[in-house]
């Protein structure tokens, strides 16, 4: 039933479709792949292991999965597909190197998908994070096709609106053959919903399996040092702003600023200019800030070793609509998160690093500051944010790991 209604909707409603992708810069090409026209070519009497990332913070997700699915099952196709134009993109970007081939996922209707499955012939489906669709597991699991969510998460508002349709959900998630969620509330949330308990798993969250950059090089720091970074246009002023109220109370705070595009830089300078601080460019290769407030690091590659020599980072794209950047590359470090409201991107770590303790999502500049100088200022309360971090990157390790195995279980 839920094949046919949702075939005879598609062929109703197929011209708005193409309506709307067009005016969302589909091309006529991109429309075709999502009605399953792929062309695979080599992919005879190989396995093939499919990676479905609808966007890009999934795509980012499974960024170092997929390489490591490479290095692994070398003899292996791998296919990775999105449901947007963004998406698309940034697996084109960071992907090309490891995939076979990167494409659309169909639509789900019963003609896309089993064109799209007759073409690709996957052994294994992982889909990142959640996206449940009805036909591509109806017919996964006719075809006995391995469907399985990875880096599982339901959000409160969709699981409430998932409780009330227990009844449609259930048969559709006894279609995956594994489900596996980013924490064990997630866990509840889709064992509640009817997943099946002997195939529904806490993996943990696959971003939080990154390693600390190696850093080689020497940078002075006796003093205290907050960093601002990856901070977009509007965000400096706030930075200096809250810096300048904490400087009148901690006069050996130094501070760095990071711009997330150095095309930005002489728009920073002339910001930290008008303030009357001292300041220098990391590129002219200063390696102490004893003759300092302020630093620009205007090179590239530095930032994330940065994180070891600051007391405690603010990370940009938050105060404005950019939706953040990774807060766990201050995390890793054990160096605690200041971060405004602006959290769409990676609002999943948020969430897990803020119920750790370990960082702090602020509304203004007040709260920015208020955090900021309980930092400074009380030795107990940041001794144990910084511990919190610690913590929670221990607990989420293994994600990568586990997902190879059950990849190697399942193919094997």
């Amino acid at each position: 039933m839920i094949g046919f209604i949702s075939e005879l909707l598609y062929r109703i409603f197929y011209p708005l479709l193409v309506y709307f992708h067009k005016a969302g810069n589909y091309t006529q090409e991109a429309i075709n792949l999502k009605k399953g026209y792929v062309k695979t070519e080599g992919f005879e009497n190989c396995q093939v292991i499919m990676f479905h990332a609808v966007s890009v913070g999934e795509v980012n997700a499974i960024e170092k999965l997929v390489k490591k699915a490479r290095e692994t099952f070398k003899d292996a196709k791998i296919v990775i597909t999105t449901g947007t134009n963004t998406g698309q993109e940034i697996a084109i970007k960071k992907l090309s190197e490891s995939a076979d081939l990167i494409t659309y996922f169909p639509f789900d209707t019963p003609s896309c998908v089993k064109r799209f499955l007759d073409n690709v012939k996957p052994n294994i489906i992982m889909v990142a994070e959640t996206e449940i669709w009805p036909n591509i597991g109806i017919e996964c699991k006719k075809r006995n096709i391995k469907l399985c969510i990875i880096n599982g998460r339901i959000s409160d508002r969709t699981y409430n609106s998932y409780k009330k349709l227990k009844f449609f959900f259930k048969p559709l998630l006894n279609n995956y053959s594994g489900i596996y969620s980013q924490s064990s509330e997630d866990l509840d949330k889709f064992l509640s919903l009817g997943a099946n308990p002997d195939t529904t798993k806490r993996m943990n969250n696959l971003k939080f399996d990154i390693t600390r950059p190696e850093v080689n090089f020497e940078f002075d720091k006796s003093d205290k040092l907050m960093l601002a970074a990856s901070t977009h246009s509007g965000e400096d002023e706030i930075v200096l702003n809250v810096y300048k109220k904490l400087k009148s109370k901690h006069q050996n705070l130094k501070l760095i600023i990071a711009p997330r595009h150095l095309t930005r830089i002489n728009e920073v300078e002339n910001i930290v200019g008008e303030s009357g601080y001292t300041y220098d460019f990391r590129s002219k290769d200063v390696k102490s800030m004893n003759d300092l407030d302020i630093l620009i690091l205007d090179t590239m590659g530095e930032l994330g070793k940065m994180f070891a020599y600051c007391d405690f980072s603010f990370i940009g794209g938050s105060f404005n609509k950019t939706g953040g950047h990774n807060p766990l590359e201050s995390v890793v470090f054990s160096k605690p998160v200041i971060s405004g409201p602006s959290i769409n991107n990676f609002k999943d770590i948020y969430a897990i690093i803020k119920n750790a303790n370990a960082g702090f999502v602020v509304k203004n500049s007040d709260e920015f500051y208020n955090i900021a100088d309980k930092f400074l200022s009380d030795t107990q309360f940041y001794n144990q944010t910084s511990n919190s971090c610690t913590e929670v990157f221990s607990s989420q390790q293994g994600a990568l790991d586990f997902v190879i195995n059950v990849l190697r279980d399942n193919l094997n």
